[in-house]
């Protein structure tokens, strides 16, 4: 217990004297040793850029935490948090009071599920790191971000605290000046919200050029296909049949030894966009078999069998 005024009330400290006696607690705890890293606050204004007014103004919307937090606001705009470190899914921090105190709060981890769709959402819509942690892109997009139920600030369900203090409330008030301290750490290192919630910050930009390369990727694989597949029409044309021909009654049709040239293997490989290589694999035979056919001038003599593969890969292309 603090000491008592004449009337038998607790004395009255004033501001001023609460900083001076949190500076002295925590210069005697450096010199035994301690590295410590305390909140420093200019004037009255805890938090001045985007995600450190956002974790507030995120922190002060839930009616659970609006009795204590006026006390917490009070106690680190007058530089009693000491010490505040931030982990990931875990934030510790002394306190001054009547005594030092020492605070733990755990963040749960970002759900899986909201991570994803959350990068979903942002996918091609950051362009850089800085413009993120800035907060210098669209409303709308920061606006998804820190939604109150979708966005990245946890909710009062994922945030367990424990304070060291005989203060037996749900949050006492050295847990509500931790918990704004960490308002005032987001100015300097928006960074640190990413690592509170257990995910990466980078994720949110590469998603967005990812889910581009796939896109093209798969293009590229339509463009690919539609040049392999070959009307009915341009595989009569090269072969100088018809196809409806090519029946189980009729599973090897006879060429003419004018019709099957290089010309004809390097026209149709040409027309379903393949390499020698992958069109040597669809005929089952080398790219080398390949490459000397199609350097050869006039007819060509094939094997039943190679002849047979042929068909079967036209009537497949087609």
């Amino acid at each position: 217990m603090g000491r008592r005024g004449y009337d038998g009330w607790p004395r009255y400290v004033s501001a001023a004297e609460k900083r001076q006696k949190a500076q002295k607690k925590i210069a005697k705890l450096v010199k035994s040793g301690a590295e410590l890293d305390p909140v420093e606050i200019e004037g009255r204004t805890i938090a001045r850029t985007f995600w450190g007014k956002g974790w507030c103004k995120h922190l002060e919307s839930f009616s659970d935490y609006s009795n204590r937090l006026p006390r917490g606001r009070s106690y680190v705009s007058n530089g009693l948090v000491c010490h505040l470190a931030i982990e990931e899914c875990h934030i510790s921090a002394i306190v001054s009071g009547n005594r030092l105190y020492n605070v733990e709060i755990k963040i749960t981890k970002l759900p899986a599920a909201k991570w994803a769709k959350l990068k979903k959402q942002c996918a091609g819509r950051i362009g850089t790191l800085l413009e993120l942690l800035q907060g210098k892109l669209s409303n709308q997009l920061m606006a998804e971000v820190t939604d109150q139920q979708n966005g990245i600030f946890p909710l009062p369900g994922e945030i367990a605290f424990d304070c060291s203090c005989p203060d037996w409330a749900d949050m006492c008030k050295h847990v509500a000046a931790t918990l704004y301290g960490v308002g005032r750490r987001l100015d300097e290192k928006p960074e640190l919200l990413f690592l509170l919630r257990g995910v990466d910050q980078d994720e949110l930009i590469t998603e967005g050029t990812k889910e581009a390369v796939n896109a093209e990727i798969a293009g590229e694989k339509s463009k690919k296909s539609t040049r392999r597949r070959v009307s009915a029409d341009q595989l009569e044309d090269l072969f100088g049949i018809e196809l409806n021909e090519l029946t189980q009654d009729h599973p090897s049709p006879v060429f003419s030894d004018t019709v099957i040239t290089g010309k004809t293997v390097a026209d149709l490989r040409k027309t379903l966009g393949l390499s020698q290589k992958e069109f040597a694999s669809l005929l089952k035979v080398t790219a080398a078999t390949v490459n000397n056919w199609e350097k050869k001038k006039g007819s060509l003599k094939l094997h039943e069998k190679n002849r047979k593969t042929f068909i079967e890969v036209a009537n497949r292309a087609g």
